[in-house]
């Protein structure tokens, strides 16, 4: 009895936090439109936006912020460009900017690097009054309203939904509990949010057709969990069909396109490679010594190739276990990036990132 109250409880949270995050989309969701121009210098492009979302991805993992983090700089600069005209030339500052605007609410103050380290470890080649300049005009373009639900938000609550509702699915995981299965969907998350033609579609029908394509793999039963999952979430059929033919294409390129895996004999980690990065790229990123990495082919991998992608998203993995009492595993520090900085700095840049202020009124 006393089960079946707590999974009453649980979906009833489940669904009010599902009703919330539909309805912050309602009111703040709008697609960016991307215009062709001659000039270089004016609108930005296609291939501007999604070269741009890789960035921030790489930014995102170099300063260790959460994948929330990511998700959440990713909403504020799409919610910018389809109310401002950006030019291109200023896309980069906008979007540092955006990721900075999404740590200072998603990320601890010890985590958040100075305003300083921003500008230059990240390669922006902007100057910190630029970005707190760019700032001033973010927040106030937005109205201050810098939150909404964004495409992992859903996510998290979709995948928590299915395995409360339907508690056998999770023994169908491959070898993964459920922490470590959304980190992985995760992953696949953000390389559909660097997808420019993905955007005509909201962030809830996003996140589900992500949970449909898994759900696919794992059982033929998947249908009804999705339709009453669409019903819930008011997504339209027509919509909901043209972004899960676009994400399993787009996906499926992805997939075979890199072909190549790192296996770490100390770790005992699979990991991939992606986006065209050197090994030698892969080894300062993941602070270890290349002559440490073994590579191998797709085709050289049998079971192993499957959770390549999987032992990837380990990187996510501390950040969901929370979220289904998964404890007795060890933490990993979250330490910041360090180095020299060949700038030279006044007093006031190297402060750390001013905290948020409303805007004046006159």
């Amino acid at each position: 009895m006393k089960c079946l109250v707590s999974l009453e409880k649980e979906s009833q949270r489940l669904a009010f936090l599902l009703e919330d995050s539909l309805s912050r989309e309602a009111r703040h969701w709008k697609a960016p439109v991307f215009r062709v121009s001659s000039s270089q210098e004016t609108d930005v492009s296609p291939s501007q936006y999604d070269e741009t979302v890789l960035w921030l991805g790489r930014l995102n993992i170099q300063f260790h912020f959460n994948p929330e983090t990511f998700a959440a700089a990713v909403s504020i600069l799409n919610r910018l460009l389809a109310v401002v005209k950006a030019q291109s030339k200023y896309l980069r500052c906008i979007a540092i900017t955006c990721l900075i605007l999404a740590a200072k609410t998603n990320e601890e103050d010890e985590v958040l690097p100075r305003l300083r380290e921003f500008a230059v470890h990240s390669g922006c080649k902007c100057s910190t009054a630029e970005i707190l300049r760019m700032e001033r005009i973010i927040v106030e373009k937005l109205h201050w309203e810098l939150y909404t639900a964004t495409p992992l938000d859903f996510l998290n609550i979709f995948h928590a939904m299915v395995l409360s509702s339907w508690p056998h699915l999770q023994d169908l995981l491959p070898q993964m509990n459920p922490s470590r299965h959304v980190a992985f969907l995760t992953r696949q998350l953000q390389h559909c949010m660097a997808f420019h033609q993905l955007l005509q579609f909201r962030g809830s029908t996003l996140a589900l057709v992500i949970m449909t394509l898994e759900l696919e793999k794992l059982t033929l039963d998947w249908f009804p969990v999705i339709t009453d999952l669409l019903k819930k979430a008011q997504i339209k059929s027509a919509d909901f069909i043209r972004c899960k033919e676009l994400v399993d294409e787009y996906l499926t390129a992805f997939e075979q396109a890199n072909t190549v895996y790192i296996f770490l004999p100390n770790h005992q980690r699979i990991l991939g490679l992606h986006g065209g990065e050197t090994a030698y790229e892969f080894s300062r990123r993941q602070h270890f010594p290349a002559s440490s990495a073994v590579l191998f082919q797709r085709d050289s991998l049998t079971s192993v190739e499957m959770y390549g992608e999987m032992m990837e998203a380990d990187e996510f993995y501390d950040g969901f276990q929370y979220l289904y009492n998964e404890d007795g595993l060890p933490e990993q520090g979250r330490l910041n990036e360090s180095g020299s900085c060949s700038e030279v700095a006044s007093s006031e840049d190297s402060s750390t990132c001013p905290p948020l202020q409303p805007a004046d009124i006159d």
